[in-house]
C-alpha cells in the first residue's frame, strides 16, 4: 500500500544546524533555495560565475560560489543541474568533498539508477522530486500551499536519511500536500516512460498526426491547428482538475461517445506493444546508454531533430495564430 507523509511526519529540527548546498539555480534550484531559506534553513548556492543563474542567485541575496566550494561547506548537497551535466559536475567538483555525515540529494534518479554517479557508501543518498515545475513550487509555497512530491532513499548511512529528506520536503512546501514514498528505480523508469510515451513524445506525435491527417485531406492548416493543438489545453485542464470522468462530463455527449468508440482505434494494441518496447528500453538501460552517448558526441541527433521539429508546418501556423491571442503571453 502506498505510504504518504505530511508535515506532521517531518521534523524540521533535523535541518536546523545544517547547511544546504543547492547545485544549480535553475528551474527547480531557485524554488528549492528560496523556499528552504524562507523556512529558516541556511542555504548556499552553486552556479558558474557570470551565468544567468549566478546573477539571479546573487540578486536574490544568496551566498553563491562554485560547486566545489559549496560541496565542501554544505552538509546536504542537492543536485539540481540538468541530468546530462550531473555526472561531470559530481566527478570534477563534488566527489572528493563527500565526507562521512554528508547527504547527497537528487530531484530525479537518472544518474544514480544508471550508475553515472557512484557515491561512497558512508553518506546518505536521497531524493525529493516535486511533481510540478520549479516556478510552481515557489508560487505554491508563497501562497501557503505546496505540490505533492515523491521521496526515495538509495543509501541510509546515518540511519536518519528518510527523516532528513522528509524535513527537506517540508522545507520546500511539499509535505503540505503529501509526499509519496518510492525508490530511485521506480521514479526513474516511470518518469522516463511518462515523458516518452505519453506526456511529451506521445502527445506531440498524436497532435502532429491529427494535424497532418486533416491538412492532407484538404482542410485549412489554421483550422487543423485549433482542433488538434489549441483546444488540447481545455481538455487537459479538465482532466487535471477532476480526472477523465470529470472531463467526459464536461464535454458534449458527441465528444464523449467519440472518446469511447474512436479513441481505442487510435491507441490500439499496436501502440500498447510499442509502449511496452519503450519501457523495456528504459528498464534494460539501452535508452540511458543512447542518451549518454548522444551527449558525449555533442548531440548530433538531438540537434538535427530539434531543428526539423521547429520547422514543421504546425509550428509555423501556430506562431501566426498565437500572435492573434496576446493573452497567451
Amino acid at each position: 500500500m502506498v505510504k504518504i507523509y505530511y508535515e506532521k511526519d517531518a521534523n524540521m529540527a533535523l535541518l536546523k544546524d545544517k547547511v544546504i548546498g543547492i547545485i544549480g539555480y535553475g528551474n527547480q534550484g531557485h524554488a528549492h533555495a528560496q523556499n528552504l531559506r524562507d523556512s529558516g534553513i541556511k542555504v548556499i548556492v552553486a552556479e558558474a560565475k557570470g551565468t544567468e543563474g549566478y546573477k539571479a542567485a546573487k540578486k536574490a541575496g544568496f551566498d553563491v560560489s562554485d560547486s566545489g566550494d559549496v560541496a565542501k561547506r554544505a552538509d546536504v548537497i542537492m543536485m539540481l543541474v540538468p541530468d546530462q551535466l550531473q555526472a561531470k559536475v559530481y566527478k570534477d567538483s563534488i566527489a572528493d568533498k563527500m565526507t562521512k555525515g554528508k547527504t547527497l540529494m537528487f530531484a530525479h534518479g537518472f544518474n544514480i539508477h544508471y550508475g553515472q554517479i557512484v557515491p561512497p557508501d558512508f553518506i546518505d543518498v536521497t531524493m525529493i522530486a516535486p511533481k510540478c515545475p520549479g516556478p510552481m513550487v515557489r508560487q505554491l509555497f508563497v501562497e501557503k500551499n505546496g505540490p505533492p512530491a515523491i521521496i526515495a532513499v538509495y543509501q541510509d548511512a546515518s540511519g536518519k536519511a528518510k527523516q532528513q529528506a522528509l524535513a527537506y520536503s517540508r522545507g520546500i512546501g511539499c509535505a503540505r500536500a503529501g509526499v509519496i514514498e518510492t525508490t530511485f528505480k521506480e521514479e526513474t523508469e516511470t518518469d522516463l516512460f511518462g515523458e516518452q510515451a505519453v506526456l511529451c513524445g506521445g502527445v506531440t506525435q498524436l497532435i502532429k498526426a491529427g494535424f497532418e491527417t486533416l491538412v492532407e485531406a484538404g482542410y485549412q492548416p489554421e483550422i487543423a491547428y485549433f482542433e488538434c493543438l489549441h483546444e488540447l489545453k481545455l481538455i487537459v485542464d479538465l482532466i487535471y482538475r477532476g480526472g477523465m470522468t470529470f472531463m467526459r462530463r464536461s464535454v458534449s455527449d458527441t465528444a464523449e461517445y467519440g472518446d469511447y468508440t474512436r479513441g481505442p482505434q487510435v491507441i490500439n494494441e499496436t501502440v500498447r506493444e510499442e509502449m511496452a518496447e519503450i519501457l523495456e528500453e528504459i528498464q534494460n538501460g539501452s535508452f540511458a546508454r543512447e542518451w549518454i552517448l548522444e551527449n558525449q558526441a555533442n548531440r548530433p541527433v538531438y540537434n538535427a531533430l530539434k531543428r526539423k521539429e521547429a520547422e514543421h508546418q504546425i509550428e509555423v501556423v501556430g506562431k501566426k495564430l498565437r500572435s492573434m491571442m496576446p493573452w497567451l503571453k
